[in-house]
């Protein structure tokens, strides 16, 4: 059918950028969701050019979904979006499958037509259980709801701002293709910053960053990293929740425009030996009444009593929440201090092997970066760990414990043990949900090699969660 006969949305970046920082105000000035709401329903109804809504949400491990609902049909029915629970790891037995699908109207994007196709726009949406309470498993619920609460008792506003690493590869199914070739090939060998006008790698770094920008990331700069064909994309802060579904979207963005020039966006911690592997260092501060409650111009390192006490209490539970923030087989050859790793469990100023690093700050830009974090983690349980470990957990009575002799597990298997003998991760997710996610580590660790050796084996990244093939694993 001929092009010409479609009239689909189709806007220019710029109007695009536009569209998408309007709506990034909403959401940051927490304007009401029934207004929101009726706006985005009145120009869903209005703009004739657009055909569907791309519906997102993540299950237990962080994968991202999308469904696609006609326009029409969604309009009527937003309120009863119902889908089968049990095809989703993690989430429902098949015997109470039936959930439902809310609309995040304030999580709204419009995405570029040539990466994303026309006609569309994207929301997030939230899993719904079927008394019509938030689905325990669906930890972005989870966070929201946590946010949303010490928001209203406390007028705290978490914020965050994560620096994600990745690989392009040669290939547009790299990953998937792991157990056929045995290796990943390299489109630039460049290094750190260095990467010529119109290589691959160049060019990639720049669309992406150009799709960011036009939807509303606000970015800061971009760059290749210190291994070859690695590479960061840097934006700013925002809140929690927000910060969390940027996550998933520049990966989203980055798969999507790797996919278009042939070639893999991989997000795997360590896929090549030898070299860095991938971090999502994750910058976190609190704010009340726009003021950084991190900052203290008189305080050790400059960052207040609350922030050493929320430093303190991640350092205390750094065991515990481990399997949390590194959440793959593959993840545990990255913490090996050999590539400024971050698997020490202490905290400084200047020691990149640190588990948390207090960087330079002013009034604005004060945090704590907690570094031990894989870019393959679900982002949701990311940072809802870190801010309810930091704000609710307990602090050890351990001599020195910032700069006490305490190590990160090597290995999956350590990690699933503490996450699992741990009384604080119950809190945290609670038995069900805990138990759930542990199954599902398990059940990846098990068909892995104990013995992590010298180099990637298959089965790290052939039943790696990010790279699920549903094929190759009814065939384990």
């Amino acid at each position: 059918m001929s092009n010409d006969l479609r009239n689909f949305l189709a806007l220019s970046y710029d109007e695009l950028e536009e569209l998408n920082l309007n709506a990034k105000e909403q959401r940051k000035n927490r304007v009401s969701i029934d207004t929101i709401r009726e706006e985005r329903i009145k120009y869903l109804t209005d703009e004739k050019r657009i055909k569907a809504v791309t519906v997102m949400f993540s299950d237990l491990e962080g994968r991202l979904h999308m469904l696609d609902y006609d326009k029409k049909f969604l309009i009527n029915s937003y309120d009863n979006l119902t889908f089968d629970g049990s095809s989703i790891r993690g989430f429902t037995a098949q015997r109470e499958s039936d959930l439902r699908l809310g609309m995040d109207w304030s999580a709204f994007y419009w995405g570029p037509a040539d990466i994303f196709g026309t006609g569309k726009v994207m929301v997030f949406g939230e899993v719904i259980d079927k008394d019509g309470s938030a689905y325990v498993g669906d930890i972005r619920g989870v966070l929201k709801t946590y946010s949303n609460s010490l928001y209203a008792t406390k007028g705290y506003t978490l914020n965050a701002a994560n620096e994600i690493e990745g690989f392009l590869f040669k290939g547009e199914e790299a990953e998937r293709n792991y157990h056929e070739t045995g290796k990943f090939e390299y489109v630039n060998t460049g290094g750190y910053y260095h990467s010529l006008p119109g290589d691959p790698l160049r060019t990639f770094i720049d669309t992406a960053a150009e799709v960011q920008r036009a939807m509303g990331f606000q970015n800061e700069k971009d760059h290749p990293e210190v291994a070859p064909s690695q590479f960061e994309i840097n934006y700013g802060y925002g809140e929690v929740v927000a910060a969390s579904d940027q996550i998933q979207l520049y990966k989203l963005i980055c798969r999507q425009v790797a996919r278009k020039m042939g070639l893999t966006a991989s997000f795997l911690p360590k896929p090549v030996v030898g070299v860095n592997g991938n971090g999502m260092h994750t910058n976190v501060s609190i704010s009340k009444e726009g003021k950084n409650l991190f900052w203290d111009p008189k305080g050790e390192e400059k960052i207040s009593k609350m922030a050493w006490q929320f430093v303190d209490r991640i350092l205390t539970h750094g065991n515990d929440i481990c399997l949390s923030l590194n959440a793959s087989v593959n993840a545990y050859r990255r913490l090996d201090p050999h590539f400024e790793a971050p698997n020490q469990i202490k905290a400084s100023a200047v020691d990149r092997g640190s588990m948390v690093r207090i960087p330079i700050g002013n009034e604005k830009s004060s945090r704590v970066e907690v570094r031990s974090v894989g870019p393959d983690a679900n982002p949701y349980m990311v940072l809802y760990s870190i801010f309810k470990t930091g704000l609710d957990g307990e602090t050890a009575k351990i001599k020195n414990l910032r700069q006490a002799d305490r190590y990160l597990p090597d290995n999956i298997y350590t990690a699933i043990e503490n996450f699992k003998g741990a009384s604080w991760t119950t809190a945290l997710f609670g038995e069900d949900v805990k138990a759930r996610y542990i199954d599902l580590k398990q059940a990846s660790a098990d068909r892995c090699a104990r013995q992590l050796g010298t180099f990637v084996k298959t089965p790290e990244v052939q039943f790696h969660h990010e790279v699920y093939n549903q094929y190759l694993w009814n065939q384990f």
